[in-house]
């Protein structure tokens, strides 16, 4: 199983609104539980012994299905007229430059193309994350020190 491949099941699960996902697949081990608004995924390589993929793998897909169209029916209709900005890279959100000072911006706030949103520190380094778009931010959707995944919503912006 490929990274790419990895990624789509992640989306596909985050989409669904299931709340743990396990695999099993010949030398790999995949477990992907979302919460509220995070996302944790753990990927193990286990010894090869024999493959019983096919029958552990097959019931998963199944299970997931019922629950898709019952949870995110009322939320999408809500956000749909707002713009989601996503994390570029994996890191650590800071809403912050530094403990002592004021967040970047604020739920209310007007932004503009290439104003500063957030930091993200990635191996020791510090990505400053600029707008694309200009609006307003409506909702801040990452806790402050919180783990980001490359791609997870971190705010929404109202660009009227």
């Amino acid at each position: 199983m490929d990274l790419k491949e990895i990624q789509n099941l992640i989306k596909f699960v985050a989409k669904s609104g299931a709340s743990e996902v396990k695999l099993e697949m010949d030398d790999v081990k995949i477990t992907i539980k979302t919460g509220s608004d995070s996302e944790t995924t753990i990927v193990q390589q286990v010894p090869v012994a024999s493959a019983p993929a096919p029958v552990q793998a097959a019931p998963v897909v199944p299970a997931l299905t019922p629950v898709a169209p019952a949870a995110p029916a009322a939320p999408a209709a809500d956000d749909s007229k707002y713009i989601t900005v996503k994390s570029p890279i994996i890191g650590t959100f800071y809403r912050k430059p530094s403990p002592d000072k004021p967040a970047f911006v604020e739920v209310g706030d007007s932004i503009a193309v290439g104003d500063v949103l957030c930091v993200i520190e990635a191996m020791k380094l510090f990505n400053e994350i600029e707008s694309e778009i200009s609006g307003k931010v409506v909702k801040v959707l990452v806790d402050d020190s919180s783990p980001v995944e490359f791609d997870q919503p971190l705010f929404l912006v109202d660009p009227s």
